[in-house]
């Protein structure tokens, strides 16, 4: 299926014949190109889509989405014509929720289900938020919050006025989504969800992600690796194992 003329996606390595196809869903403030050499460590068959969400990268000068609903209702058509195969999706942190009620969103239009689900870095989505509405601060106060809570803004990026502009546009939005997104109970998924994260990740306990149980009726599981919020950046290898352990048994279906 092509992908051109689909700013939804960005395909670093399409695979023709694709067995299964990983949609992969960034972080707040993340971008597609997180995900451009996940291809390298998973199985072969496997067709790796990075979801590039408006406001960054190629799409910086789009307007940024500050509400869960309204993305869905622009993602489900976006990916729709991609789901003629199994596919399975994965998130991390913010990315991990869209994920998550885009599995929700597919099954409510009677569309094709994910064969798993993998998310990571966020507690379950019917746990209370326990922070504070951060999207409402001012740039200054903003950019002081995130980098206290997780440091995880490339140097690159906070020396050059003009790029922290633009990431702290899609980043803001981004948060509001995160903030403003409410829970609406629902039955479980039908499909497995495993969940990882880091051993020394602060944004989130080990009940918050344990109570990811309730939303599969399907196998779950529980991974903790080494490293913190954004434990998988500069070294994915762990992870990526540890999601083609999961994918590989969906190849040989």
């Amino acid at each position: 299926m092509s992908t051109v003329g689909n700013p939804f996606l960005s395909i670093a390595r399409p695979v023709g014949g694709a067995r299964l196809r990983l949609f992969c869903f960034p972080h707040a403030g993340g971008a597609a190109s997180l995900f451009r050499l996940w291809h390298a460590g998973l199985p072969a068959g496997v067709e790796v889509c990075g979801v590039q969400l408006p406001g960054r990268e190629a799409r910086w000068r789009e307007e940024v989405v500050t509400n869960a609903d309204a993305l869905l209702g622009l993602l489900v058509p976006a990916l729709a014509p991609l789901l003629d195969i199994p596919f399975a999706l994965f998130g991390h942190s913010m990315g991990a929720l869209l994920a998550f009620e885009l599995a929700r969103e597919l099954r409510r239009r009677g569309l094709a289900a994910p064969a798993y689900l993998f998310a990571s870095g966020r507690r379950a989505p019917q746990t209370p938020d326990r922070g504070s509405d951060i999207h409402r601060l001012t740039d200054a106060e903003f950019l002081d919050e995130i980098i206290n809570r997780y440091d995880g803004i490339p140097r690159i990026i906070l020396d050059e006025p003009e790029v922290l502009r633009v990431y702290l546009r899609a980043l803001r939005a981004d948060f509001a989504l995160i903030e403003t997104h409410r829970y609406r109970a629902g039955p479980p998924l039908a499909c497995p969800v495993s969940v990882v994260n880091s051993l020394d990740d602060p944004s989130v306990t080990l009940d918050e992600l344990l109570a990811w149980r309730t939303q599969t009726d399907n196998f779950f599981r529980l991974e903790l690796l080494p490293g913190d919020h954004f434990y998988f950046h500069k070294n994915p290898a762990q992870l990526l194992r540890s999601l083609s352990r999961d994918l590989t048994p969906l190849l040989e279906t």
